[in-house]
C-alpha cells in the first residue's frame, strides 16, 4: 500500500502539477518543453490509472481483513458503496480517464483539461488518508487544509519537473529563445513558490494541531510516526534552501551568463540544485505515503 501510494502520488503530482505550472510560469503549454519530457508526462495519468486500479482491491482487502490475492469482490463492492473512499475513488477513477484521453490530445486546451482532471484526481487522495477521520466543522476544515496541503504540493513538485525538463537538454543545443524562457519560467516561480510555502506551511500547522495536537509535540520522536514528520519537515527545510538558492544565486547567474553567451557553467550548477530539491520533494512524498499508512499520536 505505500508503494502504490506513492505511485499516485508521484504520478498525479506530475499530471496536475506540470501543466498548471507551465500555464503559470510560461506562456504556452508543454511548447517549451523537450520531445521526450511531454511525452513522460501525457504518460503520468495512464500510470495513476494503473496504480488507482490495483490499489482499489488491496484496500478492500485490508480494510476486510482479508489477502489482497485472490481479489474479494465482496469487499470491492463494499468499498466502492458504502464508503467515502469508495466514493473517491470513483471520482478518481472519472477524472482520470478524462485527463488520459485529453492528454493523447495536443494544444494548450487539452494540456488543461488534461491537468484538471489529474487536478481532481489528486484532491482525491485526500479521502485516502487522514483529513477524513474527523467529524463536522472541524472534520471539514482538516479536509479543506489536507485537499489545499495536496495542490499545492502537486504546484511545487510540477514546477521542478517542469523546470527540470526545460533545462535538461546540453547547453550546446539550447539556443538563446529556450535559455530565455527557462530563466523566464525560474523567476516566475519564485513569486509563485512563495505563495505555495505559504499554503503548505499553513495547511501543515492545521494538520498538525489535528493530528498531533500541540500537547504532543514535544514527544514526536518517541513514535515512529513522529519521527517520519520530522524527517518530512528536516527535508521540507532542505527544499526552502535549495529554492533560495535558485532564486538569489543560481538563477541570476543564469542570467548573466546568456548575456555573456556561456550558459555551461551555470546550467550545470541549476541542474544539480533542481536535481536534489527533486529527490528531496520524491523523499517527502515516500514519507507522506507511509505515515498515511499509521496512526498519528491524536489517533492512536
Amino acid at each position: 500500500m505505500i508503494a502504490i501510494r506513492l505511485a499516485l502520488y508521484l504520478t498525479l503530482c506530475a499530471a496536475a502539477g506540470v501543466p498548471a505550472a507551465l500555464l503559470l510560469l510560461t506562456p504556452g503549454t508543454g511548447e517549451e518543453l523537450p520531445g521526450r519530457a511531454r511525452a513522460a508526462f501525457r504518460f503520468a495519468p495512464a500510470v495513476a490509472m494503473l496504480a488507482s486500479l490495483v490499489s482499489l482491491p488491496v484496500l478492500a482487502a485490508g480494510m476486510a481483513g482479508t489477502p489482497a490475492w485472490p481479489i474479494d469482490t465482496d469487499a470491492v463492492r463494499t468499498v466502492l458503496s458504502e464508503t467515502a473512499v469508495g466514493t473517491a475513488w470513483i471520482v478518481r477513477t472519472a477524472a482520470l480517464a478524462i485527463a488520459i484521453v485529453a492528454a493523447a490530445m495536443s494544444g494548450r486546451h487539452a494540456a488543461t483539461v488534461s491537468g484538471a482532471g489529474a487536478t481532481l484526481a489528486l484532491a482525491t487522495l485526500a479521502w485516502s488518508g487522514h483529513g477524513i477521520a474527523g467529524e463536522g466543522v472541524a472534520g471539514w476544515v482538516h479536509l479543506a487544509a489536507d485537499i489545499a496541503h495536496l495542490l499545492a504540493s502537486g504546484l511545487w513538485v510540477g514546477a521542478l519537473l517542469a523546470l527540470a525538463a526545460m533545462l535538461s537538454p546540453p547547453a550546446a543545443g539550447m539556443d538563446g529563445g529556450r535559455l530565455r524562457s527557462a530563466h523566464q519560467a525560474l523567476s516566475g516561480f519564485a513569486s509563485i513558490g512563495t505563495a505555495t510555502v505559504g499554503v503548505l506551511a499553513l495547511t501543515g500547522i492545521v494538520n498538525g494541531w489535528f493530528l498531533v495536537g500541540p500537547g504532543q509535540v514535544g514527544t514526536l520522536g518517541a513514535s515512529l510516526w513522529g519521527r517520519l514528520l520530522l524527517g518530512k519537515l528536516a527535508l521540507f527545510a532542505a527544499m526552502l534552501a535549495l529554492a533560495a538558492l535558485n532564486r538569489w544565486l543560481y538563477g541570476p547567474a543564469l542570467r548573466r551568463s546568456i548575456d555573456g553567451r556561456d550558459p555551461a557553467g551555470a546550467l550545470i550548477l541549476l541542474r544539480r540544485s533542481l536535481l536534489a530539491e527533486t529527490g528531496c520533494a520524491i523523499a517527502v512524498l515516500a514519507l507522506v505515503a507511509w505515515l498515511g499508512t499509521l496512526e498519528p499520536p491524536n489517533m492512536a
